[in-house]
Formats: C-alpha cells, sequence, structure tokens
C-alpha cells in the first residue's frame, strides 16, 4: 500500500513494472467496455499496422487520419478535424493521467514513444505505448532506482513532466499543424483535450485513491485548460463535465450532441 495526499490507495507499487498499477486502474476502471482508442495491451512493439505518433504530431501523415475521420464520419474537413483531435487526445492522454492519479507514475507519452493504428475494424485510430516509453516518479517509489524511469523531484516536478511529454512534445505541435489545414479555434481544440481528461478521471474514480475532482482540478491546471470546463454534480451524485466548447459533433449526417457539450438541441413543439 502506498498514500497519495494523505490516503491510503488500493493500488500496491511493486518495483518490477512501473506500469503495473496503471494496468490495474484500466482494468479495473473499463472492465466493461475497453477505453476508447487505448491498445488493449497498452505497449506494443514496432510492426506494420503502427506508425509511430510522431509522424502525426509533425504533420507527415496527420491528412491520412482526418481523412480516415472524414470517411467513417461523413464529416465535414473542419468537422473531421475536431472529432480525429478528440479522440486522438483522449486515447495518448488516459494513460498519463491515471497513470498519475493512480500511482504517481506518469508515462511520458511523447510522441516519438507513442505508435497509433489508423482504420481499425472497430476504430478510427488505437492508441499504444511503445517498449521505449520512460515513466516519471517520484523519488520514494520502489521504481526509482530501476531502469526506464526519470525521477521528478517533487509533485510540481512530475507534474511539469506530465505536461512536457503530453502537450509540449506532442499534442500541441499536432494542434498546430491541425490548424494550418481545418478552419479550427485553438480554444476548441484544448476544450477536448480538457473534457477528455475530465472524463476520463471520472469514469475511473471509483478505482483510485482520494478525490477523483481533486485530481482534475490539478490535472488541467498543470495542463492549462482548467477554464474550459465545469465539474458540476450529477443525478447519481458524482461529478459531470460541462464543457464550454463543442467538438463539432452536431455537425455529422446523424447529429450528435454529446453529455455535456455547450450546445442543446431545441425541444420540439411539445416536447
Amino acid at each position: 500500500m502506498h498514500r497519495i495526499d494523505g490516503v491510503e490507495s488500493p493500488v500496491r507499487l511493486p518495483g518490477a513494472d512501473p506500469l503495473g498499477p496503471l494496468r490495474a486502474t484500466l482494468a479495473a476502471a473499463f472492465r466493461d467496455k475497453p477505453p476508447g482508442g487505448l491498445a488493449p495491451e497498452l505497449v506494443v512493439g514496432d510492426g506494420p499496422d503502427w506508425i509511430c505518433a510522431g509522424s502525426i504530431a509533425d504533420g507527415t501523415r496527420l491528412p491520412e487520419l482526418l481523412d480516415v475521420v472524414a470517411r467513417r464520419r461523413q464529416a465535414t474537413p473542419h468537422a473531421a478535424a475536431t472529432l480525429a483531435w478528440k479522440a486522438y487526445t483522449y486515447a495518448v492522454a488516459l494513460p498519463a493521467v491515471l497513470g498519475w492519479a493512480s500511482a504517481r507514475r506518469v508515462p511520458l507519452v511523447r510522441a516519438t514513444d507513442v505508435v497509433v493504428r489508423l482504420d481499425s475494424p472497430d476504430s478510427v485510430l488505437t492508441v499504444a505505448l511503445r517498449p521505449s516509453v520512460r515513466v516519471a516518479v517520484l523519488p520514494w517509489d520502489p521504481t526509482a532506482r530501476g531502469g526506464g524511469v526519470e525521477v521528478a523531484t517533487d509533485e510540481a516536478g512530475l507534474l511539469t513532466a506530465l505536461r512536457g511529454a503530453l502537450v509540449d512534445a506532442h499534442l500541441g505541435p499536432m494542434l498546430t499543424h491541425i490548424r494550418t489545414v481545418a478552419r479550427v479555434s485553438s480554444r476548441s481544440l484544448r476544450g477536448s483535450l480538457a473534457s477528455g481528461v475530465a472524463h476520463a478521471v471520472l469514469r475511473a474514480a471509483h478505482t483510485l485513491p482520494g478525490n477523483a475532482v481533486d485530481h482534475v482540478d490539478t490535472l488541467l491546471t498543470a495542463l492549462r485548460v482548467r477554464d474550459l470546463v465545469d465539474l458540476l454534480p450529477g443525478p447519481d451524485g458524482g461529478a459531470t463535465v460541462q464543457r464550454h466548447t463543442c467538438c463539432l459533433a452536431f455537425t455529422l449526417p446523424e447529429a450528435k450532441i454529446c453529455a455535456g457539450c455547450c450546445i442543446r438541441l431545441a425541444r420540439p413543439p411539445g416536447g
């Protein structure tokens, strides 16, 4: 057992596998249905079906991702861009934020340490970590003296490492390239990142030590997107996510208004 923010965690911290607690959290949180876009095995070796995420983040193969989404969702170019970004950022952020929330072990999801499979039968994309991925940990962690880890000085340093890998070395460059090929705002794209992080943590709330809402606040503040969502009381007593931006799913041929979207369909007469 270990403690996070003064709360005892049910997740044990074995020294051998830095990703062990994350695997356990994913299995417990998504027992009925695997998380969308994240490979069930989490880590995969390079293969012909996988491409390095670096080639998407730097814009080289970004058009392929956007074309897949446009074709499968029958989306306009700007809607395809926002929906592709939404799916991609959720899958990439999921291991980083749940690794932090569950055990203060953060897979450093730099673009060069992530692989992507496009247009699989079940999903427009699937994301996995490469065996080269490093994990940021705190000095007291049992893995701190082992291989494959980077030791942060303290909690603030760990969050800085998370942001550096997820945003500065991966999603930030990708956002810049998306905006060169589609007329979408940075605020709208960053709003989907905020929403995805919040949904991921709240989905796993029952498996995490401490308070999930506090975790969301800390993560969104560290990622500098806290102003783009609100956490509101839900009907079951838990928190729900209210977005300040829209992913444009309502523009699809089969219009969809996501839970917590800032857009609401007008009620039909008598509805």
